[in-house]
């Protein structure tokens, strides 16, 4: 009687602890998926960046020294591949920080583009304009969704029982992006 009992819990334990593990699966497939998008939408962003320095090229032909920038900071960016297995604080703050730079690259190449009115009333620089801040608004909505996927999977990990078997089975925390420094302080315009 005893002994059935003493099964009879072990079956129970073992059917929910089973679907709770279906369950971890699912979030870790949900936060591989979005960081797939994340990666796909920095992608598509430095695709557009050769056409945009090009384009800029042909006006600004002594601004090299920005375009070799961009440029330098697009292979960077590019070169920094992470899979969803790799994700951990480290190597997400090395790919963020490539894609910081790519982001200030490109800060400085619009900023050139002010003293050319040619160029910014050319329609191949306003349509990669336009398509760039498109990109951009991806990329933000990207990570926004890997953040919401991180959050839950995490959470889900970290509670009981859960929390007790879910490092045995290679469930572990995935990182979040964080904000680069400087973040929380409004900038300046002056005009």
């Amino acid at each position: 009687m005893k002994l059935t009992s003493i099964l009879i819990a072990i079956a129970i334990a073992l059917s929910l602890s089973s679907c709770n593990y279906n369950s971890l699966v699912e979030k870790q497939q949900s936060v591989e998926q979005s960081w797939a998008e994340v990666e796909n939408q920095y992608q598509r962003r430095a695709d557009l960046i050769p056409n945009l320095v090009s384009t800029v090229k042909g006006y600004a032909t002594h601004e090299s020294a920005t375009l070799e920038k961009v440029t330098e900071a697009r292979a960077k960016a590019t070169s920094i591949n992470i899979s969803a297995e790799e994700l951990n604080e480290e190597n997400l703050a090395k790919f963020q920080e490539a894609q910081n730079e790519l982001t200030g690259a490109l800060k400085s190449l619009l900023a050139v583009t002010e003293a050319y009115p040619d160029l910014k009333a050319n329609e191949n620089f306003k349509d990669l304009q336009v398509q760039l801040e498109g990109t951009e608004n991806r990329v933000a909505t990207a990570r926004g969704r890997y953040t919401e996927a991180v959050a839950t999977y995490n959470t889900a990990i970290k509670k009981f029982p859960t929390v007790i078997y879910a490092g045995w089975f290679g469930f572990d925390a995935k990182p979040q992006f964080k904000a680069e420094a400087g973040a929380q302080t409004a900038p300046k315009v002056e005009f």
